[in-house]
């Protein structure tokens, strides 16, 4: 069976998305094409060890969640991610994927459910955005924005009018740590009532920046 480079596996609480608060596996695939500016992952561009998918699988079962977070770097950037994850809907898991967005989704499961950027401007990486990627989008995925300012929140609005992106599924809306506070993004979704589930970093408030958390 398929390898991967794997920067880490650990179980935490889900810090983001629509499951935030519960009990999950994360596996940390290495290397990411991207540099986002507000990247808190930097340490999964490199090194990491390659492991065998039945070996990943055997750990994550160790743990007794069915959650299961598949996230980077950018994971599809490591072609057997894909059968790592039919792998681990084969084995009866509720399986996500946390991805940048800049690379073809196509081929991933229907079940997997998608959490799916779109770089805003101030990312530094908006050219990267395959939009390609939006028809791929199920009433399953989450669709998720990082915004630092009102010229972010403004091109995140258009995005979501221009493709209808709160009837495909879920939007969610975050702010870029360091550049406002979590109070400024929440009154302005309030104020222009939007459709969107406004996020903050969980594992964050929790434990800081502490890796594997």
């Amino acid at each position: 069976m398929a390898s991967l480079r794997i920067t880490e596996i650990f179980y935490s609480l889900q810090g983001e998305s629509n499951t935030v608060g519960l009990p999950t596996v994360f596996v940390r695939l290495t290397g990411c094409p991207l540099r986002c500016v507000y990247c808190d992952t930097a340490y999964a561009f490199t090194g990491g060890a390659r492991r065998e998918i039945t070996d990943i699988i055997e750990e994550i079962t160790q743990y007794g969640t069915p959650y299961v977070t598949v996230t980077g770097g950018e994971p599809l950037a490591q072609a057997p991610c894909i059968d790592l994850m039919n792998e681990l809907l084969g084995a009866g898991f509720t399986v996500s994927l946390e991805t940048s967005g800049a690379l073809d989704v196509s081929s991933v499961d229907r079940r997997v459910i998608k959490v799916m950027d779109l770089k805003t401007p101030a990312s530094g990486e908006m050219t990267k955005n395959l939009l390609q990627n939006i028809d791929y989008l199920t009433p399953i995925d989450q669709v998720k924005f990082v915004i630092a300012d009102d010229n972010d929140y403004e091109w995140s609005k258009t995005m979501m009018a221009q493709y209808s992106l709160a009837q495909r599924c879920e939007v969610l809306f975050s702010t870029m740590v360091g550049y406002q506070q979590p109070t400024w993004l929440a009154d302005k979704i309030l104020q222009d009532r939007l459709p969107v589930r406004f996020q903050i970093q969980l594992h964050k408030y929790l434990w800081g920046d502490a890796q594997g958390k």
